[in-house]
C-alpha cells in the first residue's frame, strides 16, 4: 500500500489495527466516517491539528507516524499516559501515609470501575489504565472490604507502570498491593502482589529478582491447594526462572520453568483465557515464558522451536500475544538471514499492542539492526515505518 500522503498513512495504520473500520476510527476521533473517507481517499486535507491528534490517538499511533516526520514530539498516546503519572503516584504516597478518604462510590461502582480497568490491561491500553488510576486507588483504599480491592487495583497500577517504564514507582504499588492482600488474608492475592513486585525489579537487580520469587515460593508451598493460589504459584515459578536466566543460571531457570510446567499441566489453559488476575497461567502461557526465557539465554534456535509449538491465541491478554511475536521476531532476526520473516513477526506484535512495542528497548535494537543491514540493499517501506515507530533512525 502507498503511505506517500497522510490519508493513505491514516488508512495504513487503520487496516493494521486489526481492520478498524472507518465508521470505527471515526467515532474515536470525533469526526465522520464521510469525512475519514474522504480524507483516506486524498480528497479532503485535515486541516486542524487537534484532528490530526485525535485521529492519531484513536491509531494509537504518533502525529509523526501520520505525517511521515520523524522527530515530530507529539505523541498522544504517551503523552497522556506520563500526564498521569504524578496523579498516580500522589495516590500512592497518599495511601502508603495511612490516609483513606471518605468512600464517594458505591460497591457496584468501584467493582465496575475495576472490571473495566482489568479489561483495558487485557488490550493493553495502559494510557487508559493511567488515566482512571489516580482516583480508583483512592476509592479502593477508602472501601471497607478488608483490603481486597486495593490489592486488585494496586497490582493494576504497578503492572501499567512497568509497562509506561516506570519500575521504581511500579514497586511501590506493588508494595501497596501487598499491604492490602495481607490485611484482607488472600493467598492468592498475596502471591499476585509478590509476582508484581519481582516483575517491578530491574533487570540489573535480576539476582534479587530470584531470591524475592524464591521466598515468595516457600511462603505460597504449602497454601497452593486452590487453583488460584496454583496459578500464583505457577506464574512466580515463572518469574524466577526468567530471573535465573538473566543472572546467567541456566539450571536454575530449568527447574523452575519445569515446575511451572507441572503445574501448568495439571491445570490446563483458563477456560476464560484470562485465569486469577488475568495471569493466563497455564501450559500456553508456560511456553511462551519459555520462548523468552530461551531468548535470554541466548538459545534463538530453541526459540522458533518452541513457537512451532504452541500459539498464543487461548489466551485474551494481548501481552502475551505480543511476548510471543516479539520473541520469534527478535530470534528469526539474530541470523539476519530471515529479516522478511522477522519483520512479519515485529509487525504483528506491534500491531498485539501498539504502545509497548513502541516503549520496549529489545524490539528498537532488532529493529535497528535490521535497518542497518538493509541499507545494503532496499529497505522496504513497513521495515521503514517501523523504525520510525521505534525511533530509530532511517536517514543515514
Amino acid at each position: 500500500m502507498s503511505t506517500d500522503t497522510i490519508g493513505a498513512r491514516i488508512k495504513y495504520w487503520r487496516l493494521r489495527r486489526g481492520g478498524m473500520t472507518q465508521t470505527v476510527l471515526a467515532g474515536l476521533a470525533g469526526v465522520t466516517q464521510p469525512y475519514i473517507s474522504q480524507v483516506e481517499a486524498g480528497r479532503k486535507t485535515i486541516e486542524r491539528r487537534a484532528t490530526l491528534i485525535g485521529i492519531a490517538a484513536a491509531l494509537q499511533v504518533t502525529v509523526a507516524d501520520l505525517l511521515d516526520q520523524p522527530g515530530d514530539p507529539t505523541d498522544p498516546i504517551k503523552a497522556g499516559a506520563a500526564d498521569a503519572v504524578p496523579a498516580i503516584w500522589s495516590a500512592l504516597i497518599e495511601i502508603e501515609e495511612g490516609e483513606r478518604r471518605a468512600p464517594t462510590w458505591t460497591a457496584e461502582q468501584l467493582g465496575a470501575e475495576i472490571a473495566r480497568n482489568a479489561d483495558l490491561r487485557d488490550q493493553a491500553n495502559h494510557a487508559a489504565m493511567a488515566r482512571a488510576l489516580p482516583a480508583l486507588l483512592l476509592a479502593a483504599a477508602g472501601h471497607d472490604d478488608g483490603g481486597r480491592a486495593l490489592a486488585q487495583v494496586g497490582y493494576q497500577a504497578s503492572a501499567c507502570l512497568r509497562h509506561l517504564g516506570y519500575r521504581h514507582l511500579a514497586r511501590v504499588a506493588a508494595k501497596v498491593a501487598l499491604a492490602a492482600a495481607e490485611s484482607s488474608g488472600h493467598t492468592a492475592w498475596i502471591g499476585a502482589a509478590r509476582f508484581a513486585t519481582v516483575q517491578s525489579l530491574p533487570i540489573e537487580a535480576a539476582g534479587v529478582a530470584g531470591r524475592v520469587a524464591g521466598r515468595a515460593l516457600a511462603d505460597l508451598q504449602n497454601a497452593a491447594a486452590a487453583p488460584d493460589v496454583r496459578q500464583m504459584l505457577g506464574q512466580l515459578h515463572l518469574s524466577a526462572a526468567f530471573a535465573s536466566a538473566v543472572d546467567g543460571r541456566a539450571d536454575d531457570a530449568s527447574g523452575h520453568l519445569a515446575e511451572a510446567a507441572r503445574e501448568a499441566a495439571t491445570l490446563g489453559d483458563p477456560v476464560d483465557g484470562a485465569g486469577f488476575n488475568q495471569a493466563c497461567f497455564g501450559p500456553t502461557n508456560v511456553k511462551l515464558w519459555e520462548m523468552s526465557i530461551a531468548a535470554e539465554l541466548g538459545e534463538h534456535g530453541r526459540v522458533a522451536e518452541v513457537a512451532r509449538e504452541v500459539q498464543p491465541g487461548p489466551l485474551r491478554a494481548v501481552i502475551r500475544h505480543q511476548s510471543y511475536w516479539l520473541d520469534l521476531g527478535r530470534a528469526l532476526a539474530h541470523s539476519g538471514r530471515s529479516d522478511r520473516e522477522a519483520l512479519t513477526a515485529f509487525m504483528r506484535a506491534e500491531r498485539a499492542a501498539p504502545m509497548t512495542f513502541t516503549l520496549n528497548p529489545l524490539a528498537h535494537d532488532a529493529v535497528v539492526a535490521m535497518v542497518r543491514r538493509a541499507r545494503d540493499r532496499s529497505m522496504s517501506d513497513d521495515l521503514r515505518i517501523l523504525a520510525r515507530r521505534v525511533g530509530a533512525d532511517v536517514q543515514a
